[in-house]
Formats: C-alpha cells, structure tokens, sequence
C-alpha cells in the first residue's frame, strides 16, 4: 500500500529540499526556455531512449524548421525523416508526425491540456502525457521513466522489479502522492536532473545528493541495489549482406522499407539475408528477388548494429549493374547528392560513407 510506503516520509521537506537544489543547479537546456506544450512535446519525444546531448543540437534544428504544428503538420514525411536522420527510433518521428496532423484536424492546431485528450495522441504514453500536463500545464501529473523509478526506489527503499509493467503503474501513484501541488513542472524536470546527475545507474554521487536525509536506501546502504531490474531478453542476431551497387553512370541501386515495421520509409542499400543465401549465390537471389542483374565485387567492411530487440550483423560489399531502369518498386537508382537528401537509417549512413 502506497500509505504504507509513505509513512514517516515527509514530502513537505523532501519538496522544499528538492526544488531549492533544482532552482539553484538545473541545467541549462533549450526545451526549458519555454513553456510551449509543442516544443516541450517535441523535446521528451527526442529524450526518449536517448541522451540529453546527442538531442540538443537535434532539437534545435528541428524547432527551426518546424517552429509550429502547423510547419510540421504540413511537412511530407520524408523530409520529417531526414530532419530525424541519425536520431534513430524513427517511429517516434512518424508518431509524432501523425499526432501533430491530429491536433491540427481536431485541436484547431493547439494541444490539448486534457489528460484524455492528449493521452489519445498518437505515440503520446503515460511518461510523455504526464511531462507535457506537468512542465506545459503545471498540472501535479507524474512522469515516471526509468530514472524516476530509479530515484524513488531508492529514496523509499522499493525493491519491486522495474522491468514489470505494473511496477510502472506502482510508481505513477507512488510519485501522484510526492509530487509537488504548487510546482509540478520544476518538481518532475528535479527529478529528471537529479536522476541524471547524481542518483545515476552505478556509483551514485550520494555525499552531494540534497534529498540524501529523506533517502531510505542511502540510509541502509542499499543504494547500489537498486533498483531491481531483470534481465531483458538477449537480443536475436540476423545476419545480412549490404550490397553497396553501382552503375555506369555512377548512381547508387537503393530500397526503401517497408511503410510499417522497423525503420518504416527509410532508405537503404539492398539486405541479402545470408541465412537463407550463401555469400556465393548472391546475384542469383538479388536476380530473383529485386530482377536486377548484378556483379558482386570485394567485400568492404562488416557492420554490427544493435536495436533494442534485435542485432543486424551485416557484411558489406560493393557490386556492379547494368542496369538503368528499375522495375521493382522498392528499388531506385539516385546519384550521391540525391541519396544526401533521403532518410537512412545509422547504420546505412555507416555503410553510405559520405
């Protein structure tokens, strides 16, 4: 019972203590120079999954390009892509695309401050509703991700498995209760920071934390126990050849993916499956498949990227055609100035080299 988790917590100080430190050492982030729920929505669907520096610059040059809902809401998606290109996730730019269309067609282009509506936005989920509600709206809404989990399980002694999903939802009333009712937004973007940079994964910094009195764990020495998280699932290794294929006229053979799955409507070079084709039976299967004749020359690199799910071990090579036309639809020939201004996937842009 949360009651039980909470009693002889005091929240009153552990708040005073948390948002006098957050006032004092916050960083200095661009998404925090306003209140606009557009932009403060763009930036947490970029921090999902992904460093605070590897964002800022990415953020900057898309708040450039699409400064409203409307710049982006009327953008091809392509373009949306390639603005994402390197960012990877890429269905959180596709979600994020759909959803700002969304708002626009029923929103009259303003996001919504309701939790219903807002929680009905495509790729818009708990974490994402509550940071929006609470930093946008300063409305005493949780957002609770992996770092708050980390925090709090530590600060309250909780040994509950975060990898569970219902964990997640322990949490979310656990946090509804601590957080702040006079300034939710500074009270979660705390957190956030504090998780960052001083109640980090391994060697928490906890001589210089400044909730350290109110932390249950610090107060045991259990800090480096926790959280407690099972161990995911290990990751399935696929193995493919990237055929890098070229021309007479110096134009690249491409493909573009599927419009749903991994890496929808990204471009790439052709992925021969070397678990159902021998390296020497090549061409025949590109033959068959795509029904474009190719040379297949030296091998030029190996490539190994890891998603979250899954390992793509890929051989890289290069190869000749004849070809100047292209029947299969999935298929194009583009010039290198072209292929600069198309999305690929890293691991393409590895394989690309230019």
């Amino acid at each position: 019972m949360v009651e039980d988790i909470l009693q002889n917590f005091n929240i009153e100080a552990f708040n005073s203590d948390l948002l006098t430190w957050y006032h004092e050492n916050k960083r200095m982030l661009p998404w925090r120079e306003t209140k606009d729920p557009y932009s403060i929505w763009v930036s947490e669907i970029m921090l999902q999954q992904t460093k605070v520096d590897t964002v800022i610059p990415y953020f900057k040059r898309f708040m450039e390009k699409y400064p409203t809902v409307y710049s982006l809401a009327n953008a091809p998606e392509e373009e949306v892509l390639k603005e994402w290109e390197g960012l990877g996730y890429y269905s959180r730019a596709r979600n994020l695309h759909t959803a700002v269309r969304e708002v626009v067609e029923n929103y009259d282009g303003t996001v919504p401050d309701e939790k219903k509506e807002l929680g009905s936005l495509k790729g818009v989920g708990p974490y994402t509703q509550g940071a929006i509600l609470s930093i946008a709206f300063n409305q005493p809404e949780p957002a609770v991700d992996g770092n708050v989990m980390r925090v709090f399980s530590r600060l309250l002694l909780i040994n509950d498995d975060i990898a569970r999903p219902r964990t997640k939802k322990h949490f979310e009333i656990v946090v509804r209760e601590v957080i702040s009712e006079e300034d939710p937004s500074s009270f979660n973007q705390a957190i956030m920071d504090l998780g960052a940079t001083i109640c980090t994964p391994k060697s928490p910094a906890c001589l210089i934390c400044p909730v350290q009195e109110h932390c249950r764990a610090f107060e045991v020495g259990a800090q480096g126990e926790l959280p407690v998280k099972s161990k995911a699932k290990k990751q399935k290794p696929i193995f493919y050849a990237a055929l890098k294929v070229k021309n007479a006229d110096g134009n690249y053979l491409i493909e573009k993916r599927p419009d749903t799955g991994l890496l929808a409507n990204m471009y790439q070079f052709p992925m021969v499956p070397l678990g159902e084709v021998a390296a020497g039976d090549i061409p025949s299967w590109f033959k068959e498949e795509y029904g474009v004749e190719v040379k297949l020359g030296k091998r030029d690199g190996d490539l190994r990227h890891v998603f979250s799910h899954l390992i793509w071990d890929i051989e890289i090579y290069e190869a000749e055609t004849d070809a100047v036309e292209i029947g299969d639809k999935r298929l194009r020939l583009a010039s290198p100035d072209e292929m600069k201004k198309l999305p690929f996937p890293v691991s393409h842009l590895r394989i690309r080299g230019f």
